[in-house]
């Protein structure tokens, strides 16, 4: 038999269930709470190894020639000789292709949050555009311009890959 003071058998108090359902309030608060916070982050695993390749190789593009003889870096700064006349696409392209493929990629890779790998898909997807763009108008230049050397061929399709990898990523938590 069970003695008295077990309390075993016996109905709960009015405080007692009080204190349970407090206690379940904050266990369902907790819980809520850390299922937003698993929802926030990605998890790129080997993926995070082949992004962090092609940014590399984004990167490197800087040195090679984009526009004429002029190579990416000059492009990006706007050092390039005026007289190869590289415009505002190729240009644009560059510094686009720094902000969202390599600094926002490496924050998102950093963070791991899923709305900055989002914004990191979206970005690429554009400044994908932006370089078929910037190709487009360099082959399509006056007589006499350079047109577009192998440097902005790459980094277009640096940049192509490294959307598809962050919209794959941003995919598999949605």
């Amino acid at each position: 038999m069970l003695s008295e003071n077990s309390g075993a058998g016996r109905p709960l108090s009015d405080g007692d269930e009080q204190v349970d359902q407090g206690d379940q309030q904050r266990f369902r608060t907790d819980l809520s709470r850390a299922e937003r916070d698993i929802g926030r982050v990605i998890d790129p695993g080997a993926r995070a190894l082949v992004i962090t390749g092609i940014m590399l190789v984004l990167v490197l593009t800087a040195v090679l020639p984009w526009v004429g003889g002029a190579p990416g870096w000059q492009v990006l700064a706007g050092q390039a000789d005026p007289a190869l006349g590289i415009g505002l696409l190729p240009r644009l392209f560059s510094i686009n292709s720094a902000i969202a493929g390599v600094l926002l990629g490496a924050l998102a890779l950093a963070t791991r949050r899923w709305a900055i790998a989002w914004l990191a898909a979206m970005l690429c997807c554009v400044v994908t555009v932006e370089g078929v763009i910037a190709i487009w108008s360099r082959q399509t230049a006056e007589a006499g311009e350079p047109g577009p050397s192998f440097g902005l061929f790459i980094a277009v399709i640096a940049m192509g890959v490294l959307a598809g990898q962050w919209l794959r990523i941003v995919w598999s938590r949605a």
